[in-house]
């Protein structure tokens, strides 16, 4: 057995959770899930996960903790909300979990986590270079692996494409559903965000996750790329995996840091 860490995923309608193995990607424990609470207020969701951590079996004391949630996350703050209260937005969310939960955590955008679990554990392992990862839902969200590292918070659901100022109003699956879309019509859209990101970014590989993904075999042959793209080997897990890797990720860096501390206070 490698590794064990927590991963926690908050969404809109589900708070999920499991204990992983961050050397190889497996659950170690059977997912807990409990729902949303009415209103995604702060203090009912911190005490949401609270309860979902209670569920899952720790095979040690202190298991480092991930936490993923639905917004823009920088310095510990929620920057924005999706499907949640708007109290979240400017609000020093690691810290209230922190408080809530009595440990520190390693606290994430949901699409960020998904996306370094592909990395890791799925879809992109093992591929070098730039890989941009895309889910496709009610929005378009989004994340960017450099050679395995992840650039946070990149938010490509949201460009100005084609007359229209937020892309994924047009382009997510809930348009293609809200629209009555055929997989044709919904593909020229994506082909016009596809190749945009293309002429942005260059990139070396597209992963494409959410519940639509399973479905691939129907829109990608309708996609003209330079890029090669591919469905996401995870979708229900991967907020979980994701950032309970970036827990033991970062618990680890700590742990180096103070090894490398004493060994300098004793010189």
């Amino acid at each position: 057995m490698g590794t064990a860490a927590i991963g926690i995923d908050i969404g809109g309608t589900g708070i999920k959770g499991a204990l992983v193995d961050v050397d190889t990607g497996g659950l170690l424990s059977e997912r807990i899930k409990m729902p949303t609470p009415k209103g995604g207020r702060p203090n009912d969701i911190v005490q949401t996960v609270l309860e979902v951590i209670g569920k899952v079996p720790q095979l040690r004391e202190g298991a480092p903790v991930g936490v993923c949630f639905p917004a823009v996350v920088q310095h510990g703050r929620t920057m924005s909300a999706a499907n949640v209260s708007d109290e979240w937005i400017g609000l020093e969310a690691e810290k209230l979990f922190e408080e809530g939960i009595g440990r520190d955590i390693t606290f994430v955008n949901d699409a960020d986590a998904a996306g370094y679990a592909e990395s890791q554990f799925g879809a992109g392992k093992g591929r070098p270079g730039f890989t941009i990862l895309t889910t496709l839902g009610t929005g378009i969200g989004s994340a960017l692996i450099y050679e395995g590292l992840l650039v946070p918070n990149a938010e490509l659901g949201h460009l100005a494409l084609d007359g229209h100022e937020d892309y994924e109003k047009v382009a997510s699956y809930a348009a293609m559903e809200r629209e009555g879309l055929s997989w044709k019509q919904w593909a020229k859209r994506l082909q016009k965000y596809y190749a945009h990101l293309e002429m942005l970014f260059s990139p070396d590989l597209f992963i494409v996750g959410g519940g639509v993904s399973k479905h691939y075999q129907e829109f990608f042959p309708l996609l003209d790329l330079k890029t090669e793209i591919v469905p996401a080997a995870f979708r229900n897990n991967a907020g979980i995996l994701g950032c309970a890797a970036l827990a033991a990720h970062a618990a680890g860096t700590r742990r180096r840091r103070e090894a490398e501390h004493a060994v300098e206070a004793t010189n």
